[in-house]
């Protein structure tokens, strides 16, 4: 990593003042003068170094753009600016100035985030793409260890994403699980190939059987046994080409990110059991292949689920909720006091929403609200859409129980949500997310690739229901 944190270095370390655009008349006089000279217009995420007299760095200006709304959660946005200290600050040691107008945690965690490369397949740039060492102290009242978790559990998710299907199948996906669960000391149990029939996974065996990497289940388990239950399950489809019913070429450049819903349950799993809440945590990954050849399952088909629902194929290409609906049967069976699961599942909640700001489902507002309100305070947006009962019709089908797809097109985000959601009836509190998993443009805090989305939110409402022991 090229940041680190250090708080032993405080003393010596440099001071990043903080300016909007009409702010710079509250910043040192020197600092001042030389953000004049240079025509510094302290744009959300510009840096300037301010040299002493002697030509040597006395610090940085870090710009904050415009002046903060007063509308929810815009403080808290505007602070992730601070990741671009990451990748504009000279090697050594630095600082957050005192009366830097920045919440301490949230910089600390970006300046983290903002450090993130992903260069495991590019060779012989080390010098052009070598990072500068920076140490950076947070503020006294930051809890270093807790920001560090959670940027690993963020990095981990965008590694996940970022992987190649060549080197991401269902076997690697597996291999990272057991890597993490080696890391805290889980245990993971898995269910492969023809096993799934026998197990009673066959919608999971049906969507990845034509692979030549075997479909499987991974079953991962951490924490005291008698602790409150809290269950992840995240859609693992590794590769989709969209089975039978075959996206266009454009439609597959960016399919290595279909099993985003895995790497986020995954990212957010490393932050629970880093943080050590008191959780039984149970993590649940149908990893699979949506692949094409001579048994790939087919429209028209009518599937068997774990649940004992009969599900009729409208399109191959509505893949990853019959994965899920196997995982959240088996995950439902134990009612859990909390199941969530996540899925690069629709483009409608694109079309609706955009990339960066990913839908959930739940008809728990207790659970939504508290989510909304970590969302605007760690600026990790997501938004409510809802569970709209009448739509469940439009999936019906005249020749099972119901269809995997709708006819009309309409609320493809909605029907989604309310197919998974027949599959889940103990579980005292369900949510679906409905993620993208891919940043589109580089930001402070990350550069274009995958992404982890909401996890930082959820972390926060899991951390204030389940605190450590």
């Amino acid at each position: 990593m090229p940041i680190t944190l250090a708080s032993d270095n405080a003393a010596t370390a440099l001071p990043v003042w903080t300016a909007t655009r009409d702010g710079l008349d509250d910043l040192p006089e020197a600092a001042r003068r030389w953000a004049k000279a240079t025509r510094f217009e302290a744009g959300a995420g510009q840096v300037l170094l301010v040299p002493d007299a002697d030509g040597a760095t006395a610090g940085a200006v870090l710009g904050l753009g415009k002046a903060a709304g007063t509308g929810e959660g815009a403080a808290a946005r505007r602070t992730l600016a601070a990741g671009a200290l990451a990748t504009h600050l000279p090697a050594g040691d630095w600082q957050l100035a005192e009366g830097a107008d920045l919440d301490g945690s949230l910089a600390t965690l970006a300046v983290l985030l903002g450090g993130y490369r992903f260069d495991r397949y590019r060779t012989g740039r080390e010098d052009e793409d070598a990072a500068a060492d920076i140490r950076f102290a947070p503020p006294g009242d930051v809890d270093a260890a807790e920001a560090q978790a959670l940027a690993a559990g963020v990095s981990l998710t965008r590694d996940l994403i970022n992987t190649p299907t060549s080197d991401m199948g269902p076997a690697e996906l597996e291999a990272a699980a057991r890597a993490l669960a080696d890391a805290f000391g889980a245990a993971v149990t898995t269910i492969e190939g023809d096993a799934l029939l026998e197990e009673n996974f066959p919608m999971i065996h049906a969507v990845g059987r034509a692979s030549a990497s075997a479909p499987r289940l991974i079953d991962m388990r951490w924490g005291r046994a008698d602790a409150p239950k809290v269950t992840l399950v995240g859609k693992g489809v590794c590769f989709d080409t969209g089975g039978l019913d075959i996206k266009p070429a454009s439609g597959m450049l960016l399919m290595k990110k279909d099993m985003g819903g895995a790497a986020n349950v995954l990212g957010l799993a490393h932050m629970i059991m880093a943080c050590g809440l008191d959780v039984h945590l149970r993590v649940l990954i149908p990893a699979v292949e949506n692949a094409i050849s001579a048994n790939a399952f087919r429209p028209g088909d009518i599937l068997h689920s774990r649940k004992g629902k009969t599900v009729e194929i409208g399109n191959t290409d509505a893949e990853g909720r019959l994965v899920l609906a196997d995982a959240l049967a088996l995950a439902d069976e134990e009612a859990p006091q909390l199941l969530i699961d996540m899925a690069t599942l629709t483009g409608a909640a694109r079309v609706a929403l955009g990339p960066d700001l990913p839908p959930f489902f739940t008809d728990d507002d207790g659970f939504a609200g508290d989510l909304a309100a970590a969302s605007m305070a760690v600026a990790d947006p997501v938004w409510r859409m809802p569970l709209w009962a009448p739509y469940a019709a439009n999936l019906s089908s005249r020749v099972a129980d119901i269809n995997n797809v709708t006819s009309d097109g309409f609320a493809g985000a909605v029907t989604a949500a309310l197919f998974l959601q027949g599959f889940v009836e103990k579980a005292e509190s369900w949510s679906h997310f409905d993620v993208y998993g891919w940043r589109a443009k580089a930001s402070p805090i990350g550069p274009v690739g995958g992404e982890a989305h909401a996890t930082r939110a959820l972390f926060q409402v899991l951390k204030a229901r389940f605190p450590r022991r």
